[in-house]
C-alpha cells in the first residue's frame, strides 16, 4: 500500500512547532551564557520568531519579514540573539528557493543587518567574528535555497518532456494501429465484393448458393463495421511515404514467432489451451503484436530466462499469457520503437475492449496477461470498462 505524502502545510506546522521548542530550549539555557533570563514577552517573541514559519510556503517574505521583526525587538530587550534565528533562516532559504536571486538577496542582506545589529548591541561581542558568521550564513542558505529552485525547475522540465514524449508515443501507436485496422476493414471489404458478385451471378440459377453468399456477406459486413467503429476512434497521421506493408500476421503464425525467439537464443515454451477458432482478424493481430512485444522485451532484458507463452481460447474471449523467469523487465528499458514497449501494449488492449496487466512476478521473472472479448456485444462493454 503506497502511502500519501502529507500535506505542505501540515509539514510547515509540525516545522515550526519543533523551532518553537528548541528555541524555548535553548532560551533557558541563556543565563549559562551570560544572558538574562527569557520572561513572558521574550517568550511571546520567540513564538512570533519561529511560528510564521508554518505559513512559510504561501507568503515566504511576508512570513520572514514578521520573524525578523520580532527578533529584532528580542535582541533590543538585551536577550540572547540566537534564539530566535532558527525560523529566519528557514525563512531565507524558502525565499531563495522559490523567489528570484535579487528578492533572496535582498533578505539576506536584512538578516546581515539585523546580525550586525545584534553585535552592536551586545557587550564584549567580536564584530569581525559576527560579520563573518552573518556573510557565511547567509551566502550558505542563499546559495542552497537557489540550487534548490534550479533542481525543482529541472524535474518539472523533465516530467513535461516526459509526458509530450508518452503522448506522442501513443499519437504515433495509435497511427500504427489505425492503418493495421485500414488493412483488416480493407480485407472485409474484399470479401464482401467478391461474394456480391457470386450472388449476383447465381442469383437465378443457384439460389441457395446466393442465400449463403449473402449470408456470409452480413457477417463480414457486421465485423467490418465493428472494426470501423475502432478504427474512427483512433487519430492518426498518414504517413505517405509509408513502404509497402506485408499481411497481418494472425494466431496461426505465432509458432513462426516463437521459432524465431528460440533461434535468437531465448528457449520458449508455447501451449494453445481450448478448441482454436477462427477470431475477428483485428483481436487476432492485437493478440500476435502483445506476445510479438512481450517476447522482445524478454529477450532483450530478462537475461538468461525461459519463456513460457499461453494461448487459451475460452467460450466468449482469448487470454494470453507471456511469463519468464528471468531478471524481470524494468518498465523504463522497454523499448520506444516500433510499438513503443508498454504504451503499445495498453493501447491494443484498450482498442479492442481487453484488459492487460504487466509487472513483476513474485516468484521472479516478468509477466504479460491479456484478455480480449470474442464478440462484438463483449468488446463494446470492454471498451467503457477500459476507456
Amino acid at each position: 500500500m503506497r502511502l500519501r505524502n502529507p500535506p505542505p502545510l501540515a509539514v510547515d506546522t509540525l516545522i515550526a512547532c519543533m523551532t518553537v521548542v528548541m528555541a524555548v530550549l535553548l532560551g533557558r539555557e541563556s543565563p549559562t551564557q551570560g544572558w538574562p533570563q527569557p520572561d513572558a514577552r521574550a517568550y511571546a517573541l520567540i513564538g512570533l520568531a519561529q511560528l510564521p514559519v508554518a505559513l512559510r510556503g504561501r507568503w515566504p517574505v511576508a512570513v520572514f519579514a514578521v520573524m525578523q521583526g520580532a527578533s529584532i525587538v528580542y535582541v533590543s530587550l538585551g536577550f540572547w540573539p540566537v534564539v530566535c534565528t532558527f525560523g529566519s533562516m528557514l525563512a531565507l532559504y524558502t525565499i531563495a528557493s522559490v523567489r528570484p536571486v535579487r528578492v533572496a538577496v535582498g533578505c539576506a542582506a536584512c538578516m546581515t543587518g539585523m546580525w550586525l545589529y545584534a553585535g552592536i548591541v551586545t557587550d564584549d561581542s567580536s564584530m569581525p567574528s559576527v560579520v563573518m558568521q552573518a556573510l557565511l550564513y547567509c551566502s550558505v542558505l542563499v546559495w542552497f535555497g537557489h540550487l534548490a529552485q534550479r533542481s525543482a525547475a529541472l524535474t518539472r522540465h523533465l516530467r513535461a518532456e516526459q509526458t509530450e514524449r508518452a503522448r506522442r508515443a501513443v499519437v504515433e501507436e495509435r497511427g500504427r494501429i489505425a492503418r493495421e485496422l485500414h488493412d483488416v476493414v480493407a480485407h472485409h471489404m474484399s470479401v464482401i465484393s467478391v461474394q456480391a458478385g457470386l450472388a449476383r451471378f447465381v442469383f437465378e440459377s443457384d439460389p441457395a448458393k446466393a442465400r449463403g453468399a449473402l449470408g456470409t456477406i452480413a457477417d463480414t459486413s457486421g465485423e467490418a463495421l465493428d472494426e470501423l467503429r475502432r478504427m474512427l476512434q483512433v487519430l492518426r497521421d498518414e504517413d505517405p511515404r509509408a513502404a509497402e506493408r506485408a499481411p497481418m500476421p494472425t494466431l496461426a503464425r505465432l509458432v513462426e514467432l516463437v521459432e524465431r525467439v528460440r533461434a535468437g537464443g531465448l528457449p520458449v515454451e508455447f501451449v494453445v489451451e481450448g478448441d482454436p477458432r477462427p477470431l475477428p482478424p483485428g483481436v487476432e493481430l492485437c493478440a500476435y503484436r502483445v506476445v510479438q512485444e512481450a517476447l522482445t522485451n524478454v529477450l532483450k532484458h530478462a537475461g538468461r530466462a525461459h519463456a513460457h507463452v499461453l494461448l487459451r481460447y475460452g467460450t466468449n474471449e482469448l487470454t494470453v499469457s507471456v511469463r519468464d523467469d528471468g531478471e524481470g523487465v524494468n518498465p523504463d528499458r522497454v523499448r520506444t520503437g516500433a510499438g513503443h514497449g508498454l504504451i503499445g501494449m495498453r493501447e491494443r488492449a484498450k482498442l479492442y475492449g481487453g484488459t492487460i496487466s504487466v509487472g513483476p512476478r513474485s516468484e521472479g521473472g516478468f509477466a504479460v496477461e491479456l484478455t480480449l472479448p470474442t464478440s462484438a456485444a463483449l468488446a463494446r462493454r470492454g471498451d467503457d470498462r477500459t476507456g
